[in-house]
């Protein structure tokens, strides 16, 4: 490693989402803010505001964002086809609906106890990712 390799964040969790998104620092921001991400390694955007990665952590697991890039065959694509889903205690998924809620999330399914039996919702982000919360009702 030379002295301009940044040193390398910890992964968390066994799978790791990587998104697209259209203003991956805005999302990073928002994303501190709706699932109380902290932020372990971003690289500064480039003369058009773009970065190609982020790395968070949110509720134990590894998120990595990065916007588009065109001009090397990566355009921007809606996101479709996915929901990220938080697993939550009970006593903690409240909390942590309100605050997505709070911040900007709209809500799709409103938090309740499904057929399953576990307390489900789900919102979408400005930035048109679903996010589910689910908690097992004890």
């Amino acid at each position: 490693m030379n002295d301009q390799t940044p040193p390398r964040a910890k992964v968390l969790g066994g799978l790791t989402p990587y998104l697209q998104v259209d203003g991956a620092t805005k999302a990073a921001q928002f994303y501190k803010k709706a699932f109380g991400a902290e932020e372990v390694f971003a690289y500064p955007p480039d003369e058009q505001g773009r970065t190609m990665h982020i790395h968070l952590h949110i509720n134990g697991s590894t998120l990595m964002l990065c916007d588009a890039y065109p001009e090397h065959g990566h355009p921007h694509q809606a996101a479709q086809g996915y929901t990220l889903q938080l697993h939550l205690d009970n006593d903690a998924i409240d909390a942590w609906w309100q605050r997505a809620v709070d911040a900007g999330c709209e809500v799709v399914t409103p938090l309740q106890v499904m057929f399953w039996g576990d307390r489900w919702g789900q919102v979408n982000d400005p930035f048109g990712v679903a996010w589910a919360m689910n908690a097992s009702v004890k």
